[in-house]
């Protein structure tokens, strides 16, 4: 028994003995390489020299391109291969490899052992300054001028400022350097520490105080409604109201902007001549599936020029921010290009047709009778519209008299009325015996139309 005991403790001391030098042969191995389960920058290391890391880590490493942002978000690009630029990780490798302790490998087993490193880096100063020169930023910056310069565009007034935000070329280059030394790969120029404001003459100083004026007059919020459109007054249209000597806005007396009443009449001018309606030809397309070319009558938008005038040379001035409908001398059931709408009243004279529409929807159709073209007194074709309304009147004219239950006036003396003295309607019955020139109805449709037919509303009327 005592035998066996003594053999067993034999073996276990041979086989300790084994371990421990096993142990203290992988920690004299690792004095020199990297312990187990050490990772670097990615890289497995177990076992390797400086060296060999260093080597592996720079296998996997290119020659970065550093971007540089300006204060605006622009960026602009280096490569600092063209630099000379050159990495070495073997100082934090030796630091690393330093810091670890050979004999306590055995850690390592259950966990690993990561570092992220940054490497030395070299780089030709010359080469990269002269690369810095080169960007576009630099030059850009080089080459601004250091002026203040007011002119006149298609867009307005526009103001070169060369005294804010200058570009400070040597922070900027000192700040690329850091960055290349801390191993980033971006440089962002912020305001604070990159760019400056130089300080305006007094010459310079009165020409900011115009363009103040300039730039809140210009940037006008007054907006035109036309119905369907809106049409702005922009910095184009007010830069054109301003009274110029030598190139540059006058200021009266009182130190404001001078705007040129002509100016601003030759500007609403244009505007009525693009949106009046009234006294134009119109493109219509009839019941009959024409196009046809409406002249003349009295329906239609006119826009009261001189009401406008005044309106818009006060509101730049006082700065009024507004969508305006403009006043009108005329103005028809609808605004804008196409003021007849969808609800009107039409009426073929060829075809001896009268046709109410509302809201684009077909709500009344019959044969009329319109003026004798024999006597003269054939009904004017034009756009027109229903003035007025009234239930049993009397017509009257040279030589007759005649009672009517729905009367709806549309031109002068012309209107559309119940004839119940007609028994027929339509056809050619115009050519001979039609009307003075009013648009005689059957009486049953007369007093259809006369409830669903609103004052104001239009009258297409054409052959």
């Amino acid at each position: 028994m005592k035998r066996r005991i003594k053999a067993f403790l034999l073996f276990v001391l041979i086989l300790s003995a084994f371990a421990l030098t096993g142990y203290l042969t992988l920690a004299f191995y690792y004095r020199e390489s990297f312990v187990l389960n050490t990772w670097i920058n990615g890289v497995y290391c177990t076992g390797k020299s400086v060296e060999e890391v260093n080597s592996e880590l720079l296998s996997l490493t290119e020659a970065p391109i550093i971007a540089v942002i300006d204060k605006d978000g622009k960026t602009y690009f280096l490569d600092l291969g063209k630099a000379g630029f050159s990495m070495d990780y073997r100082e934090s490798l030796e630091e690393c490899l330093e810091d670890q302790n050979p004999y306590l490998w055995v850690d390592n087993i259950a966990a690993d052992a990561s570092h992220r490193l940054t490497p030395a880096v070299a780089f030709d100063e010359g080469k990269l300054r002269k690369l810095w020169q080169e960007t576009d930023l630099v030059k850009q910056a080089e080459n601004r001028e250091e002026t203040l310069e007011l002119c006149l565009t298609e867009k307005g007034y526009a103001l070169y400022d060369g005294l804010s935000d200058r570009l400070d070329i040597q922070k900027a280059y000192d700040m690329l350097l850091l960055a290349i030394r801390n191993g980033e790969n971006q440089v962002v120029l912020t305001q604070e520490e990159c760019y400056y404001d130089s300080s305006p003459t007094d010459e310079q100083k009165q020409l900011l105080e115009l363009w103040k004026k300039i730039e809140a007059f210009q940037n006008s919020g007054i907006v035109y409604d036309m119905g369907d459109e809106r049409v702005p007054v922009d910095a184009a249209d007010a830069a054109g109201f301003l009274k110029t000597q030598e190139g540059l806005p006058m200021l009266d007396p009182s130190g404001e902007l001078i705007v040129e009443k002509e100016k601003v009449e030759a500007f609403i001018k244009r505007l009525a001549e693009e949106y009046d309606t009234y006294g134009k030809e119109r493109s219509f397309l009839s019941a009959r599936g024409e196009w046809l070319t409406i002249e003349g009558g009295t329906y239609g938008t006119e826009i009261d020029q001189k009401a406008e005038v005044a309106y818009l040379m006060e509101g730049m001035l006082s700065g009024k921010k507004e969508l305006h409908v403009p006043e009108y001398k005329r103005q028809g059931m609808h605004r804008g290009k196409d003021d007849i709408g969808d609800t009107y009243i039409e009426i073929d004279m060829t075809g001896q047709k009268m046709y109410y529409f509302e809201a684009g929807e077909l709500l009344l159709e019959t044969e009329v009778v319109t003026g004798n073209m024999s006597r003269g007194w054939g009904t004017p074709g034009g756009t027109y519209y229903v003035y007025n309304k009234q239930k049993n009147r009397i017509l009257r004219g040279e030589g007759y008299a005649s009672p009517v239950k729905y009367w709806m006036p549309v031109n002068g003396g012309i209107g559309i009325h119940d004839a119940d003295w007609r028994k027929e309607f339509g056809g050619e019955i115009y050519k001979k015996s039609g009307s003075h020139g009013c648009i005689n109805t059957p009486p049953e449709k007369m007093a259809e139309l006369y409830d669903m037919v609103e004052t104001g509303t239009p009258v297409v009327m054409y052959y």
